[in-house]
């Protein structure tokens, strides 16, 4: 009953990652969805309780003994921990990462950034190696991916950050391109958003690009749902970029029907990976004669 209740929350919350961990063999699909689970709770704690301070504090003193909790999701965690043998040290970054939502809602440096980043995605994308499996070196990998994924979801949701008060874009970038804090939090979209969000989608696509060739030394029987859950997010840029950079009243997704057929494209890309052809093809923000975006 506590991997079904994990199972539900990842479908509810996630439909990209949740196709991509349908993708795995069952044992290590119900531990990717106890971890996404853990995540994702983790997380809500902080944007959805009216006292998120008092709430993370006794949920992380419900994470220290999982193992006797009665909630689903910690049982399905600890569960998951035992099985796989994951770091603890690992959850209390990611533990970390979370409560810095309640103490740090700007970021003046794309390096400070990234360690918001590393401790909210990069961590997740380690304890997966090790449900998954993956040969030595594939570390540096999996953290690159992690931030292109949560870089991703800040320039999907800049717009909801920015009514919680909290703008994740680095404030050294928005100088660059001459962006104030209030043309963010008011919704600003003029030619220097424009530029600015540019700017952060190549930013996105050079990680996502270098982290590609990490995905061929996990375990075979990860590398299409590692692979899918990369390029399903990755296909969240040009669609922001179809929505003419209007992550305001917009939200870029990817539809059900488009991710489906994204599948089998994403097999071939991952066949060329596994031949020696370590180079992702960019992102082309142009619609093919059908309609569909061109990834």
């Amino acid at each position: 009953m506590a991997y079904t209740h994990c199972r539900r929350v990842t479908r509810g919350a996630s439909k990209s990652f949740f196709l991509a961990a349908s993708l795995l063999p069952p044992p290590k699909r119900r531990a990717i969805e106890a971890l996404y689970a853990f995540a994702r709770t983790s997380d809500d704690l902080v944007d959805e309780h009216t006292e998120p301070l008092v709430a993370l504090e006794a949920w992380i003193a419900q994470v220290r003994n999982a193992a006797s909790s009665a909630d689903p999701v910690l049982q399905a965690w600890a569960d998951t921990c035992q099985g796989y043998d994951l770091p603890c040290a690992l959850a209390d970054e990611l533990l970390a990462g979370v409560g810095m939502d309640l103490r740090i809602d700007r970021y003046q440096t794309f390096e400070d950034l990234q360690v918001y980043c590393y401790r909210v995605a990069s961590v997740v994308g380690l304890l997966s190696m090790h449900i998954i499996g993956s040969q030595d070196g594939a570390e540096p990998f999996a953290i690159q991916l992690g931030i292109a994924l949560q870089l991703t979801n800040i320039l999907r949701d800049i717009g909801e950050d920015a009514a919680r008060g909290r703008i994740y874009l680095p404030q050294e970038d928005l100088e660059r391109f001459g962006v104030r804090e209030v043309d963010i939090l008011n919704g600003t979209r003029d030619a220097r958003f424009r530029a600015l969000m540019r700017w952060e989608i190549e930013r996105a696509e050079t990680l996502y690009q270098s982290s590609w060739r990490g995905i061929a030394m996990l375990h075979g029987d990860g590398q299409f749902a590692v692979a899918a859950a990369a390029l399903l997010y990755r296909g969240i840029l040009p669609k922001i970029v179809a929505n003419d950079y209007d992550v305001f009243t917009e939200r870029a997704c990817v539809p059900a029907h488009e991710k489906l057929l994204m599948l089998p494209r994403i097999r071939l890309r991952l066949s060329a990976l596994r031949r020696g052809d370590t180079r992702l093809p960019p992102l082309r923000y142009l619609k093919t004669a059908t309609g569909m975006p061109a990834y």
